[in-house]
Parts: structure tokens; C-alpha cells; sequence
């Protein structure tokens, strides 16, 4: 894909570099031949603002006997180092230099680029993305961070990231869990399943640690969460009996839910103000909810 074709979605230059040099699932990169250097391995630094701090030991092992046998297959990206020119500073490709250095390789294959700090950034957090064994929390935060730096919308991240929209947003929620219930993610007693069913619930890390407990599958963790909101459901329905509504709420009642496709309860208390309730059955009615909310719909 094309530079130009990435330029015209509004991705920054530095995605458009790094996919434009390297295959992120894990191939061997496709970039000109005449693009790639070999440079000592000691001209080449790590990058201090690399959001990835660290590396599982056994992993750089198993890498570094690989490396050893077959050599780097895959080019690293580096740019001239900001600060000494007879330096590089890597862009991507951390884990393999590392290993590298414990098989004692001398040289090492690069691809240099000229990158901004905001690009180098934005390309370290995509390729943790994409490679890392990230978890659900670790995947929201990075596209969090992706959006509120550097502008991009879920649509653009679907597209560049190859995920569908509805991942992304699913994941972006997460981050509105108590952080308790997003530790026990990191620590992989929930998983992502266990906890989108909590979103909703008011009492998420009780019910979390019931979860973890229980060994609760996910199924089984959505009925819970009903069957707790079941009661205040029969509730809020019983003292909507008792208020007796006029035929203009009632009107705008079920213009909203028809507009919506969902269940629309208004409370009005005279000049006192009142709430609008809108319940929804699924998390893709929830998205839905949020685009129009948020003037995207």
C-alpha cells in the first residue's frame, strides 16, 4: 500500500513509514534491497521513550538461538540519533537487537528513516500493537493513546490496525472499569469477555472477584450481572406505574425509542427537572448509543 493511499486517510507519516517498510504480522520485510544497511551492532541505541518496558527473558532466548542459526531476517528501522550522529536510534525492532546481542551478533541489517520524535512515538506504540502478546487493557490504552496524540479516529485505527471498529470500541470500554477489575485483566485472572460484562454492572469488583473465584465462565457472568439488575429493573418499572405520565411524555417516549431502537423512559417532576432512561440489549446497541452521543451517528 501506498504512502499517498495512507496520506489520504489522515494516518500520520510515521504509520505510513513503518507499513511501508515492514510486514507487521511477522514476515520478513519487503523494502528495496538498496534500503537495507548493515551497522555494528554498537552504533545502535534503544529508544528512551519506547512505551514497551519489558521483554520476557525466555522469549529473547528462544529468539536470540534463532537469530544465532538463520541471522536477522527482518530489517530493524532506526533513524540517525537525535543527539550523536555517529549513532542510530531504533524505531522498531527493540526485541530483535536485544537478541542480538545475546547470540553476539556484529552487525545487524537496518532500514534508516528520517523521523520526527512524534513519529518515532507513534510507531513504536502501532508496532506494540500489532506484535506484542498484549493484554485487552494494554491494546485499549495503546489506542487511547493513539487517539488522544495524535487525532486518529477508531475508524482510522480499524482500517490502518486491520481490526473492525466494533473491537476497538469494545476494548476502549474496558478502560471505564474500576481499576481494580482492569488489573485482574493484566494479571489474566478476567479475561476481555469477563470483562465487558462488568461494564455495566455498579458493583464490578465484587463481582469481579466472585468471577475470579467461582471460575466463572463468561456466559455464566453475563446472566449473573442480569440477574443483579433484574431487581432494580422491577423496581424503577413499579414506580413508573405510580407516576402517572401525560400524553406529551408518552408521545415523546415513543418517538425516541422508535428514532433509537431502544426502550425510552422519561421521568418528568413538574418545573424540578427530571431523567431520560435509555436501555439497551446488546453492547452493539451500546456503540451505537455512544456514536450518536457523540455526533458521529
Amino acid at each position: 500500500m501506498s504512502d499517498n493511499k495512507l496520506a489520504k486517510r489522515g494516518l500520520g507519516r510515521g504509520l505510513s513509514a513503518l507499513m511501508a517498510d515492514m510486514d507487521l504480522d511477522g514476515s520478513p520485510a519487503a523494502a528495496p534491497v538498496r534500503d537495507r544497511t548493515l551497522v555494528p551492532i554498537e552504533q545502535i541505541t534503544a529508544n528512551p521513550d519506547q512505551p514497551r518496558r519489558s521483554f520476557d527473558p525466555e522469549a529473547l532466548e528462544e529468539l536470540a538461538a534463532s537469530l544465532k542459526q538463520r541471522g536477522i531476517l527482518q530489517p530493524l528501522i532506526v533513524r540517525p540519533h537525535p543527539d550523536d550522529k555517529a549513532l542510530f536510534q531504533i524505531v522498531a525492532g527493540e526485541r530483535r537487537w536485544r537478541a542480538a546481542q545475546m547470540a553476539q551478533l556484529h552487525e545487524i541489517p537496518v532500514i534508516i528513516r528520517e523521523m520526527t520524535d512524534t513519529e518515532v512515538l507513534e510507531v513504536a506504540i502501532i508496532e506494540n500493537i500489532q506484535r506484542a502478546d498484549l493484554n485487552a487493557i494494554e491494546e485499549a490504552a495503546s489506542f487511547r493513546q493513539l487517539m488522544d496524540r495524535f487525532g486518529h479516529t477508531q475508524e482510522r485505527l480499524a482500517e490502518a490496525l486491520n481490526k473492525s471498529r466494533s473491537h476497538i470500541a469494545n476494548l476502549l470500554r474496558l478502560l471505564t472499569l474500576p481499576e481494580q477489575v482492569q488489573d485482574m485483566v493484566k494479571s489474566g485472572k478476567l479475561s476481555a469477555g469477563h470483562a465487558r460484562a462488568l461494564i455495566t454492572a455498579p458493583n464490578a469488583p465484587q463481582l469481579a472477584m466472585k468471577i475470579a473465584e467461582k471460575g466463572l465462565s463468561v456466559r455464566e457472568t453475563e446472566e449473573m450481572v442480569r440477574n443483579q439488575a433484574q431487581p432494580s429493573d422491577a423496581k424503577a418499572r413499579k414506580a413508573s406505574r405510580h407516576t402517572e405520565k401525560d400524553a406529551d411524555t408518552r408521545a415523546l417516549e415513543a418517538d425516541l425509542s422508535a428514532h433509537l431502537k431502544m426502550r425510552v423512559d422519561i421521568s418528568h417532576v413538574g418545573t424540578e427537572g427530571g431523567h431520560i432512561t435509555i436501555t439497551y440489549r446488546e453492547l452493539d446497541q451500546l456503540d451505537q448509543l455512544c456514536q450518536l452521543l457523540g455526533g458521529q451517528g
